[in-house]
């Protein structure tokens, strides 16, 4: 049978009967000589990384490792293992909440795409497109990904120590200053003035300057999380609280009570 008429073809690894290869590496030689940061690199992009993507690699994924339980995919795994006492359905469970209103980078990736890729087929300056882009969105009701946080204003300084790693690394893209000039441009309306790129926003931007493509990125992000989930999952298990709920007094019941059952499911044709 032909390669092509086969039912799944990779080039990301293959298992012999004695070795396994990663890219075309042999794992034994990677085993503590490539920093995992470099493999994570090396398998998605299918390339060895140089010491500065690894370098930018490693501040993304170092920057948005934990938010406490301030963050909904670490609060929906302690919930779930609290009622399935299971490190991989606690990971499951962080990993179904992410999206675009949490830690996603990808629709933030595909906005800075599609709008890099708008400005270069424009005349025009930077600044102008910037402040043409926000009109158009403004008048078309849609939200610019990656900004904004319900505590940092102005700045997150997280996303700024990640940007400036970057840009001593030379991984800071023409794309990612034309994000900045669409913020520039977004905070410079009225009552916007607070709203900062947030730390998601600008790994966004590295991942994008690094190579990685808006569906790669929500992996990395996602990827850059997981030891903070298992560190809650861990302290979860160890807690040995079994089935959490929301307590009573933390909910408003609006629930009606004494309807009659028999009579109304009687008026809509219920039988007895």
């Amino acid at each position: 049978m032909k390669n092509s008429e086969r039912y799944w073809s990779s080039k990301v690894s293959v298992a012999t009967d004695d070795k396994v290869y990663i890219r075309g590496y042999d794992l034994e030689d990677l085993i503590g000589a490539l920093p995992f940061t470099g493999s994570v690199y090396l398998l998605i992009k299918g390339e060895l990384p140089t010491p500065s993507q690894i370098r930018v690699l490693d501040a993304a994924l170092n920057a948005v490792l934990d938010y406490s339980l301030e963050k909904p995919g670490t609060v929906a795994a302690r919930f779930a293992v609290s009622a399935n006492p299971s490190v991989a359905a606690g990971l499951a469970a962080a990993c179904l909440s992410v999206g675009s209103h949490t830690l996603s980078t990808e629709e933030t990736g595909i906005f800075i795409e599609g709008t890099y890729r708008e400005f270069q087929d424009s005349s025009l300056s930077m600044a102008e497109f910037a402040r043409n882009k926000v009109a158009q969105l403004r008048a078309e009701r849609r939200r610019i990904p990656g900004l904004g946080h319900p505590v940092f204003k102005k700045v997150d300084p997280r996303g700024q120590l990640l940007k400036s790693i970057a840009v001593a690394e030379g991984y800071w893209p023409e794309s990612a200053e034309l994000y900045e000039a669409v913020h520039a441009a977004f905070v410079a309306l009225p009552g916007k003035g607070d709203i900062p790129i947030n730390d998601v926003g600008v790994m966004a931007a590295v991942l994008h300057g690094l190579g990685f493509t808006p569906a790669e990125g929500a992996g990395v992000a996602i990827l850059s999380t997981m030891p903070g989930v298992i560190a809650h999952i861990s302290e979860e298990l160890a807690a040995n609280r079994p089935i959490r709920v929301i307590a009573r007094d933390q909910v408003d019941y609006d629930v009606q009570r004494g309807r009659n059952f028999a009579d109304e499911w009687a008026s809509v044709g219920g039988q007895k």
